[in-house]
């Protein structure tokens, strides 16, 4: 097939996907014409080509920023909610502590951020799950982009006898690095440290063992296929439990989802944490589409941090 045919008939491609509503698939097609016509140097009327192509890609940006902009229902049904959280959290093998955090944690991957607040507060009861639990309900304000009330509840914690001065310093660092990671410079409150009968401040000595492990806020991945070959593309990590990171692909990206396969080791990632740059491989655990709430389309992935 020549040159100026396989380009018709890309564009044909397109204007019918456009036409359709799948406004991704559209932009791909209308992006491989038009590299296409780039790089072929025997091609007449390559600039003409290109501004009639650029004016369409314009004008399915514009949909698309349209449908992105339309007001969404964010949240189901209770019953349907209820059913997401026994999907993930049915193994025989844990508490019934975990199997709450699990539950929770799926509502927050679906979308389901208030429900899911409300569940992270109750865990909060729990001592072994207070950190965690409080982490999380801290990520679902953010997701929320609701910086204010993720600052408003960590200063509520600062009096809640609960949490202790430890427990309260790692949520200090965990919530001042999220903001730094948006851009945003705060000095959030600190716990004064607690004194004795006798009026002594004690202050908290190094710590033999830190049990917890480090809170990732994104992952940098190369990319060996489509038109970001070669590129480090960043995820940002949206949930995390344990060594087991969460990330969000929106249907926007729908072509990045190809790099996750479940079962699969992806050598070489980099993990932004709170602390330092590092790098490890990652074991993709699961990739799940969400089908249902207001992140319908977009993928959840799992990924397991690997030492090797």
């Amino acid at each position: 097939m020549n040159i100026t045919k396989k380009i018709k008939i890309l564009l044909q491609e397109a204007e019918l996907y456009h036409a359709q509503g799948l406004l991704n698939e559209a932009m791909e097609k209308y992006n491989t014409a038009t590299k296409l016509i780039r790089n072929d140097e025997r091609l007449k009327g390559k600039q003409n080509l290109i501004m009639g192509i650029s004016k369409k890609i314009l004008a399915l940006k514009n949909d698309i920023i349209k449908i992105e902009m339309a007001p969404k229902k964010p949240e189901v049904s209770a019953k349907i909610q209820d059913l997401i959280k026994k999907m993930y959290s049915f193994s025989p093998d844990k508490s019934e502590d975990l199997k709450a955090l699990d539950g929770a944690i799926a509502l927050a991957k679906f979308g389901q951020f208030k429900r899911a607040i409300s569940e992270f507060n109750e865990l909060i009861k729990k001592d072994s799950l207070r950190v965690v639990a409080a982490k999380s309900m801290l990520r679902c304000h953010m997701a929320l982009s609701s910086l204010d009330e993720a600052v408003s509840q960590y200063e509520q914690w600062i009096s809640d006898d609960r949490f202790s001065t430890i427990q309260m310093d790692k949520l200090h660092a965990f919530l001042e690095n999220i903001l730094k990671k948006e851009g945003i410079e705060k000095k959030l409150p600190r716990r004064k440290p607690p004194k004795d009968d006798t009026g002594v401040i004690w202050v908290k000595g190094p710590e033999i063992e830190d049990p917890d492990p480090l809170d990732i806020n994104s992952i940098g991945i190369t990319n060996y296929r489509g038109l970001q070959k070669g590129q480090v593309v960043e995820f940002k990590v949206r949930f995390q439990l344990g060594n087991v990171v969460s990330l969000l692909i929106s249907i926007r990206d729908k072509e990045l989802i190809d790099i996750f396969k479940v079962g699969v080791m992806i050598r070489d990632i980099q993990y932004y944490s709170t602390a330092a740059l590092f790098n490890a491989s990652g074991l993709v655990t699961s990739v799940k589409e969400i089908k249902i709430g207001p992140l319908r389309g977009d993928y959840c992935v799992d990924i397991k941090i690997v030492s090797e």
